[in-house]
Formats: C-alpha cells, sequence, structure tokens
C-alpha cells in the first residue's frame, strides 16, 4: 500500500493558520474515508500501523483517532479496534428526526416510498456542489409516526454518487434512507443544518398527509454531509404539526 503523504503546504503569498501534526492525520484518515478505503462499519488499521503508515508517532495517531470518535465518525470497541461508525447497527434510522407525537411517545418509525425520478435541477446541483446541468434522484416518500402519516418528505440525492439506485433498491431497505446510503453506496451522513418555518401546505402534500390543503404545517428544509463536509443530500419536509412538534437538544 503507498504511503500517504501529509498535506502539501499552502503556496508562498499565503498566511495559513497553524494545523497541529494530529490535525493533519485527522484529515489524511478522513480522505481515506471519503475514498472508500475504509467503509462503514469497517474495522480501520491500527494505531501502530497508522502510524509507521504516516511517519508519525503513535501519540499522534491516537489523538486524531480520538478526536474522530468524539465526532463519532469513528467508533472505538474496547478489545476488538476501532471502526468506522454506522447506522446500520443503531437503534434508529433516522438521525437527524426532530419530530416528536405531542401525546405519547415514539413507538415505531417506518416510511412509505411514493416515487423516484432522475432529473436535471440546477438549483439543487449548485447546493449540492456539482456542475448545474448534473443530474440528481429526486425521492418523495411518507415518513409515519407510530404509524399514523406525520411527514412528507421530498429528497434530493446526486445521481453520480448514488449511481443504481431504483425504487427496488429503496424498498429492499425499507425506506430507511441512511443505512442504505451506507450499505449500498458508502455514504455515511454525519452532519445536517436545517432551516424551520411554518407554512400552509400545498395540495398534494396535505393529501398525503390526509390533511386540508392550506393547514398549518412545519416545512424543514436540512442539508446533509457527508466526509469532508461535502453536502450530499437536499430533504425538504412539510411535518404535520397539529400531533407532532419539533423538538431540538442544544448542548452548550
Amino acid at each position: 500500500m503507498k504511503t500517504a503523504a501529509l498535506p502539501r503546504q499552502q503556496p508562498p503569498g499565503k498566511s495559513p493558520a497553524f494545523q497541529p501534526l494530529y490535525r493533519q492525520i485527522k484529515a489524511l484518515i478522513t480522505q481515506s474515508l471519503v475514498t472508500g478505503e475504509w467503509r462503514p462499519g469497517e474495522p480501520i488499521p491500527s494505531e501502530i500501523e497508522l502510524a509507521g503508515r504516516y511517519s508519525v508517532s503513535q501519540g499522534t495517531v491516537r489523538k486524531a483517532v480520538g478526536e474522530l470518535a468524539e465526532e463519532r465518525v469513528l467508533v472505538r470497541q474496547q478489545g476488538k479496534g476501532t471502526f468506522v461508525a454506522t447506522y446500520a447497527e443503531e437503534r434508529s434510522q433516522f438521525p437527524f428526526l426532530s419530530i416528536n407525537p405531542d401525546a405519547e411517545p415514539m413507538r415505531e418509525l417506518g416510511a412509505e416510498l411514493l416515487g423516484l425520478e432522475r432529473m436535471r435541477d440546477p438549483v439543487s446541483a449548485r447546493l449540492l456542489g456539482m456542475n448545474a446541468t448534473a443530474s440528481v434522484f429526486v425521492l418523495r416518500r411518507i415518513l409515519k409516526i407510530n404509524e399514523r402519516p406525520a411527514c412528507y418528505e421530498e429528497i434530493r440525492l446526486p445521481a453520480a454518487r448514488f449511481r443504481g439506485l431504483t425504487t427496488g433498491v429503496v424498498e429492499q431497505h425499507e425506506c430507511m434512507l441512511y443505512s442504505m446510503y451506507e450499505a449500498r453506496f458508502g455514504v455515511r451522513m454525519l452532519q445536517a443544518e436545517e432551516r424551520v418555518k411554518a407554512v400552509a401546505a400545498p395540495p398534494e402534500v396535505a393529501a398525503a398527509l390526509h390533511r386540508v390543503p392550506g393547514t398549518p404545517m412545519l416545512q424543514i428544509e436540512r442539508v446533509a454531509f457527508t466526509y469532508g463536509r461535502e453536502p450530499s443530500e437536499l430533504r425538504r419536509c412539510y411535518c404535520d404539526s397539529q400531533e407532532h412538534h419539533y423538538r431540538n437538544a442544544i448542548t452548550g
């Protein structure tokens, strides 16, 4: 295996901020995740192996791996090693879900596929960091909470990254998208940014959620990022707020 080089210095004339060596190693490990060298759920080399690969001390590698573990990019398992984090074995297949029922606990989550198509959407392509002529997949589904329709979602994905996506693939994974992204395409969503506002439900959304057109709903627009903070999913979600509320935990 070819030894990876440390990141190149900036050209003369620029004054980059100093970056500790362990942060440079962290960037190199992240790059290996981006290229798919180690996929979600797989082990990464030991600290000793990584230290030899990058020609640094084991302590430097340990600090880099520790920071990635704190960010839930990697998972340390006592006596087994360090693994790429995955949603496949987690209870929740909706890691960024903030919608909860008002009158009862969350017992069951599910989703129903409404449709999938491939199209050109210059605005979405730009937000996903692609050429304006690049194609995107548009997936529509209903999110169900405790077996009742709660949210109408429209999700846009870069077609090049999710090559081979079909309705059959989505249904094979029971419309659990984040675990499907990992298992089928090697894409793990790590972060998301959301914008929330109150809107009147469009007719097609109201019909899907069994509400009257114009019913007040919460509209959540989300951009989800994979390794290297690369935008890989755009999502617009209409949530029925008559029986549900938006809940977000904030830590400081």
